[in-house]
């Protein structure tokens, strides 16, 4: 948390960067803000600042109608912290607690329930079950103001273990039942396909949407992604079955900014679980600004961060598939990563029961590609053997590439796998661990782009200037392989200044 006094000038200008890095309790109402709300600013004397909605509402405050703060941008620092605190936030935001209990999250993590809780309690200002709690509330709502499901389905599907259970934490959080929260929204236009939940994923600006688009659907693996001009589709492997993720840009408003996502899930407990992977492909927790800062002061780098101040990292809705997609990729085009990648998933990905246009499969799991002869792919032996053995490794569990991962740990067993060299392993870092510091110094468009900047180009010296861009040596890789794309802004000054 930042010094009290920040917090509320912050309050005082209500900057919407702010949203979800921490939350306002004013004690005169009992109810909790994003930064942001348009309400009168309550007296410094009558308000606290807490690191999580959670925390806010164990200490009894319920949460704004008008502001809505559990519907504002994830904090960017549970991204940025590598520590059990900021894994523990990545576990319980996918629905570990729900799935797995305290019990599970904690050996998830190598800590006793009792570490764990102190851990959190003193790091975030609640413990694991307030924090999962928080969360059941808001998918709760979700689904009673963008579903017809009956309240009790509702109920158990957002991870109450029963309806009373539900109904006294809504009730606690909203100040209302779960029924008139869905009148509340009774009276809107429902255009939404029969079986189709839709999402507001807000974030904070800017954002080049367009950017991070391209950059995925370059990438995008033929049966299993697909885009079609500003639409972004793909199949999820979920917890409790298949689902479907259609994202879209949204007309940004005074008070926020969002995509659309359309989910289309077998089972809606597993809501919590889709919502947050598709935060973390399009990194919409991420504060762009403050990256913007950091790296625009870099004299060669500089000039492409401040035209293009909105550049987001592309994360992975599953560590699994990212691994396996980057052994793939080692040594070929990225056009020929994802031919081979989308001939995998025909052959051995599981079907979709009612195919979506160009959505057909689901990309391989790691079981199913481990059982593989590696001598039937079509790829050169080694690497071949490379894959069976990564996926074999993920499937017996020896390597876990979910969020909670300790990411030097994983780094480590990916290292001792014969085939998988430091490229794969940051790539791996950077995308399905979602480490903002990961460097690729031996990448051959950080290579080129460096030399192109006029800089060294080797990776020892790539490595060594890196220095100054930590902690957000991934986003520097990501600036420095779009400005590949985009002329040199120096050169073109230069140019237009004869």
């Amino acid at each position: 948390m930042m010094e009290p006094e920040i917090c509320y000038r912050i309050l005082e200008s209500r900057d919407r960067r702010y949203d979800g890095i921490f939350y306002v309790g004013v004690a005169s109402t009992g109810i909790y803000c994003r930064p942001s709300c348009p309400a009168r600013t309550p007296r410094r004397s009558q308000v606290r600042f807490f690191a999580t909605g959670a925390a806010a509402q164990e200490a009894g405050f319920r949460a704004c109608k008008r502001c809505r703060p559990d519907a504002s941008p994830g904090s960017p620092e549970w991204n940025l912290r590598a520590d059990v605190a900021g894994r523990a936030m990545r576990l319980i935001l996918d629905g570990v607690v729900d799935r797995d209990g305290v019990e599970g999250l904690a050996g998830q993590l190598g800590y006793s329930t009792r570490q764990l809780n102190r851990v959190l309690v003193a790091e975030v200002g609640a413990g694991a079950l307030a924090l999962a709690r928080a969360q059941r509330a808001q998918t709760a709502r979700v689904l009673l103001q963008t579903t017809k499901l009956p309240v009790a389905e509702v109920a158990f599907a957002s991870g109450f273990s029963s309806i009373r259970q539900c109904n006294s934490t809504m009730r606690e959080v909203f100040a209302e039942t779960p029924s008139a929260l869905r009148e509340a929204k009774a009276h809107w236009r429902d255009d939404r396909p029969k079986g189709v939940i839709r999402l507001r994923l807000a974030y904070r600006e800017p954002f080049d949407y367009v950017a991070m688009l391209r950059f995925l659907g370059d990438r995008a693996v033929p049966g299993v992604e697909a885009v079609a001009g500003l639409r972004y589709m793909r199949v999820l492997a979920l917890p409790h079955g298949l689902g479907i993720a259609t994202v879209q840009p949204a007309k940004v408003h005074a008070s926020s900014a969002y995509l659309h996502c359309d989910l289309q899930l077998a089972d809606v407990r597993d809501l919590a679980a889709a919502t947050e992977r598709m935060r973390r492909l399009f990194d919409l927790d991420a504060d762009s600004l403050r990256v913007a800062e950091a790296l625009g002061r870099d004299q060669a780098l500089g000039p492409f961060v401040r035209r293009q101040p909105g550049l987001r990292l592309p994360g992975a809705v599953d560590g699994a598939e990212l691994a396996v997609r980057a052994v793939l990729g080692q040594q070929i085009s990225v056009a020929g990563a994802r031919t081979l990648a989308g001939r995998l998933t025909e052959a051995y990905g599981e079907p979709l029961a009612y195919p979506q246009g160009p959505l057909t499969h689901a990309f391989p799991t790691a079981p199913a590609i481990a059982a593989l002869d590696p001598a039937t792919l079509p790829m050169p032996r080694q690497r071949a053997q490379t894959l069976v053995a990564l996926a074999q490794a993920i499937a017996q569990g020896t390597i876990e590439l979910h969020q909670g991962a300790d990411r030097d740990e994983v780094s480590r067993r990916l290292l001792a796998l014969r085939g998988i060299g430091p490229w794969t392993v940051q790539y791996v870092r950077m995308r399905a661990l979602g480490d903002p510091d990961a460097f690729l110094p031996s990448d051959l468009g950080v290579r080129r782009a460096l030399t192109r900047l006029g800089l060294a180009g080797d990776a020892e010296s790539a490595a060594r200037g890196a220095e100054t861009w930590r902690p957000w040596r991934a986003y520097a890789v990501r600036y420095l392989w779009a400005s590949l794309e985009t002329p040199d802004p120096n050169t073109r000054e230069e140019a237009m200044s004869e």
